[in-house]
């Protein structure tokens, strides 16, 4: 009998190591793509979150030049104008940025470009004839012939 158990555990040990090899490579596939997955989203995040800071910089610089060439002029169209941009720059400084998990970041983010557009928009209404290139998604603009200088 003993040669019997030992025959059924030998088998038994054979048939289960597919089972054991599968349990342990899948553990440690696992946890391997865990530890990649977790530094190529570090990577992913930092590149991401660079680009947003760099156009939320600019609209800030933006709207901070315009508010500076704006405050001593006392032209009504000029009052609107500076108001608009002072709004921006309310808007870029109400933004956290000390939280990197603010829920609302993204809605946020969309409103200031919504308010920039609007500032550019009261800058040069006829800004659809300038020869301006606005890439939001590659988080760069690209301004010819300095339209926004024209009053």
């Amino acid at each position: 009998m003993a040669s019997v158990s030992l025959t059924d555990d030998l088998f038994d040990s054979i048939v289960m190591a597919d089972d054991r090899f599968r349990t342990e490579g899948y553990r440690e596939g696992r946890e391997e793509g865990t530890r990649q997955g977790a530094a190529e989203g570090r990577v992913h995040g930092a590149l991401h979150g660079a680009r947003l800071s760099a156009e939320v910089c600019f609209y800030h610089g933006f709207a901070l030049a315009w508010t500076f060439l704006l405050q001593n002029n006392d032209d009504v169209k000029a009052r609107k104008q500076l108001k608009a941009a002072e709004s921006l720059v309310g808007l870029i400084q109400n933004l956290p940025h000390e939280d990197p998990q603010y829920e609302h970041l993204q809605e946020d983010v969309a409103r200031v470009r919504a308010k920039f557009r609007q500032v550019l928009g009261y800058l040069c209404p006829e800004c659809h004839l300038c020869p301006v290139l606005i890439c939001l998604e590659s988080s760069f603009i690209l301004i010819r012939n300095h339209f926004f200088f024209r009053f």
